[in-house]
């Protein structure tokens, strides 16, 4: 069973810096898909960032310049770097994998930031 532990979310100011960390168990990520979502009060989750295969990394719009995805194969970890949040990035985030045709999700983690 493939097991997501994330970590790092809480209470910043805008124009600050948070880490995300999560922790995959039993995953490759040179042979899958893993990636962040985020979702706000009221709004539909959405689509942040993903690295395919360990290489090619993708940015929403509204985060790209700003956050950095990247993964650590040595502790399978996967890392949302995210600079100069803006109070409109406040939300649940969420990691996951694609393996295969299913997707795994992390548990969830609050980013708060305040103007």
């Amino acid at each position: 069973q493939v097991q997501l532990v994330e970590s790092g979310g809480g209470l910043v100011q805008a124009g600050e810096s948070l880490r995300l960390s999560c922790t995959v168990s039993r995953a490759d990520f040179s042979r899958n898909i893993v990636g962040w979502h985020r979702q706000a009060p009221g709004k539909q989750r959405e689509w942040v960032a993903n690295i395919i295969r360990g290489t090619n990394t993708n940015y929403a719009d509204s985060v790209k310049g700003r956050f950095t995805t990247s993964t650590d194969n040595t502790n399978n970890t996967l890392y949302l770097q995210m600079n100069s949040l803006k109070p409109e990035d406040t939300a649940v985030y969420y990691c996951w994998i694609r393996i295969g045709v299913n997707t795994y999700w992390g548990q969830g983690t609050q980013v708060t930031v305040s103007s």
